[in-house]
């Protein structure tokens, strides 16, 4: 099996409007994400922030994927923002006790933390990442202005990561806070998306980037240019970076994680992705 230098993933595996150029027709939405998986290495599994999955469907989410993918699963809303990491020691044990079957297949636990979690809550995020198995690897998200000010309450946060092997998950919104709101799609993503300073910093292993992008796919590159040059720095010091790619409305965003997939490889010696399914299916129907 082949050491991936970087994993490429998107923040969900299952949109309806990929169906004509990624999937291909027809394609039940069960078997998406053993198409996805063809292609990407890694996926924001957003859906477990909002609700816990059935034993059987975690067993499918295993079942649909090669030994090489990881997924990487974000904790329960209900631990992260509703408990604000307070008094949330069984639900974290019995979500971590469901999602066993995929424990093997998992790159990082995300904790996503909410704005108003600030650093004067530093302690509560110590104690709860202490209940936190240590054989498990976790990446931490912050997004409270003080976490981004480079003073002293970053300097102990980014210290302490390190300290722990803990990934500190780096958001670039750039891309879509770049421009005018001039339409719904851009409004509601303004709106969900934090618009923090980049700081783009190797806490551990494998760093993680957000990358936000436009719906356009052109209308990213010269936002990305800064990462040609960072995600290979982290390669050659042996890190093993991922790479997230979103658009405003992720209808565009396979074309845009292959786009820049594409300008990384010019600089880093990466293997080729494969063909999306649609286009690999329409080339086999094609010989006949």
């Amino acid at each position: 099996m082949q050491t991936l230098l970087l994993r490429l993933g998107l923040t969900l595996w299952s949109n309806s409007a990929w169906q004509p150029f990624f999937y291909g027709k027809g394609t039940p939405s069960s078997e998406r994400l053993a198409k996805y998986s063809q292609v990407f290495h890694t996926v924001e599994g957003n859906t477990t922030f909002y609700a816990s999955p059935s034993a059987s469907t975690v067993n499918n989410w295993r079942d649909a994927t090669s030994d090489d993918f990881r997924f990487t699963f974000k904790l329960p809303k209900f631990i992260t923002h509703e408990q604000q990491l307070r008094g949330c020691q069984q639900a974290l044990h019995d979500f971590l006790k469901l999602m066993t079957p995929l424990h093997e297949k998992i790159g990082q636990w995300t904790l996503q933390l909410p704005a108003q979690f600030s650093p004067n809550e530093f302690e509560t995020l110590q104690r709860f990442c202490r209940l936190f198995p240590a054989d498990l690897p976790l990446g931490i998200e912050v997004r409270h202005p003080a976490f981004f000010q480079k003073g002293a309450e970053e300097t102990a946060f980014n210290q302490w990561l390190i300290a722990q092997g803990y990934d500190r998950i780096v958001m670039d919104s750039r891309p879509v806070f770049s421009v005018p709101p001039t339409n719904d799609i851009l409004i509601e993503a303004q709106r969900k998306k934090p618009h923090v300073p980049v700081h783009a910093l190797a806490t551990a292993s494998h760093p993680m980037i957000r990358f936000i992008g436009l719906p356009s796919v052109e209308a990213n590159l010269a936002f990305f240019q800064p990462w040609l040059k960072k995600l290979p720095q982290w390669i050659g010091e042996g890190k093993q970076p991922y790479l997230m790619i979103h658009t405003a409305d992720n209808h565009n965003a396979p074309q845009l994680a292959q786009t820049l997939y594409q300008q990384l490889a010019k600089t880093v010696d990466l293997p080729s992705l494969a063909e999306f399914p649609a286009a690999a299916d329409a080339q086999q129907l094609s010989m006949f």
